[in-house]
């Protein structure tokens, strides 16, 4: 066991002040007191106690590797590297070594680094190799498009895919379409691909897949916008053979349960979930633990997401939005943690499950990192599955604290949205989304992308015993309106930070404010750095003890996706692939603030180097975005309010509020598409641009397509610039 001591000097704020910085390049605004997400921190430095004087790291060493070959970098998945050839003190020489433009116009996941190979994922789950020093590519996988969008697939093109995997000379991604395929290293040639889930089930893979002594396990969503039974399951990673599943909430109590754990969990639910599939899906997180040969698994909201749909009688609905401990060779519950009983407002916990050793109390302690969407940070004893520690990281309104010796959220009523609307902090996104989080056992901080918005709930007019899923996105009914452009009353409220969190004292130790509320991921090294690519397209190295900006590169497009550090040939490279999709969708009004236009920013892949001198190319300057119209085209009122609630329930997730995509999927406000009747309902209704992304709604009425029309031309009339010709 190796302990790592902490400079307290560097983290006392009465010595050396802990700020606040401006997002753009190149701004240092230190400010020495902080107001995060309207609720006052105390900054005040701790004191010098035994449990902060060291933080233990497992014996494992995190971050040893000079290879980043997982997710999380390694296996207790911290997004940590101990390379330290780049530093503090020489990150203002870092330089662009290469870049690659990337053809692809969907949405493109983290990389990894084996070999001096870089390996990541675009759009519908293609595969890319290209040499990490010089950037030239090697091979391209790329399943069948045709297969990977199907009918009926509203999120899928959204999301894309987050990351992939890496296990003995092969590559494994999930597929859209519910596939795994594991694709040779060397050549790009598929050696195998199993199906994981059903036919037209529901279910999809956007998440890494996670490999651990000669297997792999993959989860799926699909809660969101179908009636779907989340699982994991594990695979033999040579042959693709099925080894268990684990399903996270119960089936039907008639057909039996498939273990002791699904008989718990039926207890915690009423009336008959099984119909509504009951979600729970595991879309992200899964981490395994080698010291006590455990997989965890971060399971997601139930499904649909009011809970006095899915579950009148109310309950816990486990295992929903949850921590669960499964023994990796067979599969068998050990042990769970709830984060969000009862949840009603989409408070997955399928964010980062990081594992580190710290020493609190004067004891060492196994324990689970995590700051789900739901605005706490959790310290979890991994050994039995009990809470050590939860204080809230951000703005939280849904709960007022959590009960410390039963681990139990104290219930905040007025969320729930009983009596008419509740605003809610924080919004579905969370407070942490999917965006990775890293730990630095150097400065035992946990590094967090997080964001500052509420959500309008609510489920008026709607009648909860008849209510039944229509086609269409987690919108679907009116049951929980997420409206984050509409019910913040202070507008500087909308932003995101990158935030220092202190695990054992639970508090902010540093935290820099941020334009948009969706920034990228982040990695740690032992450099005092840590990385983050932002929505403005600034990609920033700020010291790890004080949060001081240090060097910052303008990528031309916003970033989502966290990079990675290796070394090849002797050099420590870092590597980020932009691409503002997905998630930014959802945001359209504060992400068009950035100017990107997603048919002509550029999507890259960047590596950089000490001394690198490569230079981008100019990018096309900002414009505001010119309409599309037809003076012979009449909105007509009532189309649009039809128009309004089919694009909520079938376009919002990529095309973002009020049509305004922000840069995650075309501007149809500026296409000449929708003003052809025609044209429109080929791409629409008929699939015509499957290959490109784009899929098929062949259940939309012909009056919902035109409807749609009529509302997206109203949408373009708003903007001053509507009646010019499209450019």
């Amino acid at each position: 066991m190796v302990s790592v001591s902490w400079d307290l000097e560097k983290a006392r704020l009465t010595g050396e002040a802990i700020g606040m910085h401006a997002s753009k390049p190149g701004a240092a605004l230190v400010v020495a007191t902080l107001l995060l997400c309207g609720v006052a921190r105390d900054c005040t430095a701790p004191a010098a106690t035994a449990d902060l004087a060291a933080v233990s790291v497992p014996a494992a060493q995190p971050g040893t590797t000079s290879d980043w070959p997982s997710y999380g970098g390694t296996s207790e998945a911290i997004h940590y590297s101990r390379l330290h050839q780049i530093d503090d003190r020489n990150v203002n020489r870092l330089g662009l070594a290469w870049y690659k433009d990337l053809a692809n116009m969907g949405r493109s996941g983290a990389p990894l680094a084996v070999n001096g190979v870089i390996y990541f994922p675009t759009g519908l789950s293609e595969i890319h190799a290209v040499d990490a020093s010089s950037g030239r590519e090697l091979w391209h996988y790329e399943p069948d498009p045709a297969v990977t969008v199907v009918v009926g697939d509203k999120m899928k093109p959204g999301w894309g895919i987050r990351g992939i995997a890496f296990w003995n000379g092969k590559v494994y991604a999930g597929t859209q379409d519910g596939r795994l395929l594991a694709v040779d290293a060397a050549t790009g040639k598929l050696v195998w691909s199993v199906q994981t889930t059903e036919p037209d089930d529901g279910r999809y893979i956007t998440g890494p897949p996670t490999t651990f002594n000669g297997k792999i396990i993959i989860g799926n969503g699909g809660a969101d916008d179908s009636e779907t039974r989340g699982y994991v399951t594990t695979y033999d990673a040579e042959s693709g053979n099925l080894l268990w599943r684990f399903y996270v909430v119960p089936g039907d109590p008639a057909q039996g349960f498939e273990n002791d754990a699904m008989a718990m969990a039926s207890k915690t639910w009423t009336g008959s979930q099984w119909k509504k599939g009951a979600g729970g899906n595991p879309w992200n997180a899964l981490t395994y633990d080698p010291e006590l040969n455990r997989v965890y698994v971060g399971t997601g909201n139930g499904g649909p997401w009011n809970q006095k749909i899915r579950s009148p009688g109310g309950g816990d609905n486990l295992f929903t939005c949850s921590i669960v401990a499964l023994d990796a060779d067979t599969g068998k519950y050990l042990w769970h943690f709830q984060t969000t009983p009862a949840d009603t407002w989409d408070y997955d916990s399928t964010n980062d499950i990081e594992l580190a050793q710290l020493t609190i109390g004067g004891h060492e302690r196994r324990v689970i990192l995590h700051a789900p969407k739901n605005g706490f940070f959790y310290v979890i004893d991994r050994d039995n599955g009990q809470l050590i520690s939860a204080k809230p990281f951000a703005k939280v309104t849904w709960a007022k604290g959590i009960d410390p010796k039963t681990g139990r959220p104290i219930p905040n009523v007025a969320a729930r949205y009983l009596n008419g609307a509740a605003t809610v902090w924080p919004f579905a996104n969370g407070a942490h989304g999917w965006q990775a989080m890293s730990f630095n056992p150097q400065t035992g901080l946990v590094y967090i992308p997080i964001g500052n918005l509420p959500a309008l709930m609510s489920d008026e007019g709607i009648d909860i015993a008849k209510w039944k899923r229509k086609p269409g996105i987690y919108l679907d009914g009116g049951t929980i309106i997420p409206v984050p452009s509409s019910v913040a009353p202070d507008k500087s409220a909308k932003y995101g930070a990158l935030q220092a969190w202190d695990p054992i004292h639970q508090r902010q130790v540093w935290a820099v404010r941020q334009r948009s509320p969706t920034n990228g991921g982040v990695v740690s090294t032992a450099g005092n750095l840590v990385f983050e690519g932002q929505a403005d397209g600034a990609f920033v190295a700020w010291a790890s003890d004080t949060g001081k900006e240090l060097w910052s590169f303008d990528t031309q497009n916003g970033i989502l996706n966290e990079p990675i550090t290796y070394m090849a040939g002797g050099r420590q490279y870092v590597t980020v692939v932009t691409n503002f999709t997905g998630t930014a969708a959802i945001f359209g009004p504060l992400s068009e603030q950035f100017g990107w236009d997603y048919r002509t920013q550029k999507r890259r892949v960047l590596t950089f180097v000490l001394d690198g001198a490569v230079k981008l190319p100019a990018a096309a300057p900002h414009t505001s975005p010119v309409m599309a119209d037809d003076p012979a085209f009449a909105v007509d009122p009532n189309k649009a309010k039809v128009g309004v609630d089919a694009f909520g329930k079938n376009c919002l997730i990529c095309h973002g509020p009020g049509a305004i995509a922000g840069g995650a999927a075309p501007d149809l406000r500026v296409s000449l598409i929708p003003l052809s009747a025609e044209a429109f309902e080929r791409i629409v209704r008929d699939g015509a641009l499957v290959s490109a992304g784009m899929p098929r709604f062949a259940e939309l009425s012909a009056t919902q397509i035109d409807a749609l029309r009529h509302y997206i031309r109203q949408e373009a009339r708003k903007v001053p610039e509507a009646n010019a010709s499209a450019r």
